[in-house]
């Protein structure tokens, strides 16, 4: 297996209270690499060593199978990232902040410029100065400098803030195509659970500065099975319905009120209707299954999810 990154026990302390711990990651060359935490679970903290913007207090980073160091250089030459708010020369348009960009990092294809621009759908904005811009176009144009050299691993810490869900829409395509036709390895991190769900080829759970999960997203649809979620205004006749008359064993009460209906071999109609027969009151009753919001819910809340 070929990882692009790996960390060893990586921690991170500040005034003795540490807020990345221990934390052993893996993200395979190629794929995508959803990294989900509550706000100041330590994902951006994480991203920043990965950078070298933040030193580690201890353990080490491998990135492209080289260890991490202070003089690092020419690793860091293969990346592009966005961490926390990206920064721009304000009075400067979305093109000269790219020339700045591309000098700096000693990358002198001019027909990149308008590659990188146009794939992040940024158009008809030559004369306009960054200044002027909305947040989802700074977002986009942050992107944009991230992707310009054609980097080989891509670090993105909240790439969709400030997006309306066209555009949301449109970094995913692209990030797949990133993906897929440049063999791009990406970090995105994100709170937003739906997106991640179908960008990612593989889950990073972190809670308290702790990695606490490592699942591909394959692992997880496996375990999203299907269920009737029904609501009642009875629940013990309904109850009573369920054993005695339909015979059901695979259920269990989420609530006062609620039931899950695991049973595979009984339609959502025809609990309905004995339901009805029997004078419960059906109050609410769906076919369902298991998101990533709710796997990401229960790792968190300290649920017992194997996987």
């Amino acid at each position: 297996m070929s990882y692009i990154i790996k960390t060893n026990q990586l921690t991170k302390s500040y005034k003795g209270k540490e807020v990345v711990s221990h934390v052993d990651m893996k993200v395979k060359k190629g794929e995508i690499y959803g990294f989900l935490g509550p706000n100041g679970a330590g994902k951006t903290t994480i991203m920043k060593m990965l950078t070298n913007l933040v030193k580690p207090t201890s353990g080490e980073i491998e990135i492209f199978g080289e260890k991490l160091t202070n003089t690092s250089y020419e690793v860091l030459k293969r990346m592009g990232s966005i961490i926390e708010y990206p920064v721009f020369y304000d009075r400067l348009t979305a093109r000269e902040n790219l020339e700045l960009h591309c000098e700096y990092m000693g990358y002198y294809d001019k027909k990149a410029i308008d590659t990188a621009l146009d794939l992040v759908k940024l158009k008809n904005i030559e004369d306009k100065s960054v200044k002027d811009f909305s947040l989802g176009m700074k977002q986009r144009l942050a992107i944009a400098r991230a992707i310009i050299t054609k980097p080989e691993l891509l670090i993105l810490d909240e790439p969709i803030n400030g997006l309306d869900p066209v555009g949301i829409k449109e970094l995913r395509d692209l990030f797949h195509m990133l993906s897929s036709e440049y063999g791009m390895t990406m970090l995105i991190s994100s709170h937003i659970l739906g997106e991640m769900e179908q960008i990612a080829d593989t889950i990073g759970v972190i809670s308290d500065g702790k990695l606490i999960k490592e699942v591909s997203m394959d692992e997880i649809r496996e375990q999203n099975t299907e269920y009737i979620e029904l609501t009642v205004n009875d629940v013990n006749k309904a109850l009573y319905v369920l054993e005695e008359i339909l015979h059901l064993t695979n259920f269990k009460m989420v609530d006062a009120l609620r039931f899950r209906i695991y049973d595979s071999g009984i339609s959502q109609s025809e609990i309905s209707k004995t339901l009805i027969l029997n004078g419960v009151l059906i109050e609410e009753i769906n076919k369902k299954n298991h998101s990533l919001e709710e796997y990401f819910l229960t790792l968190i809340n300290g649920g017992g999810i194997s996987a």
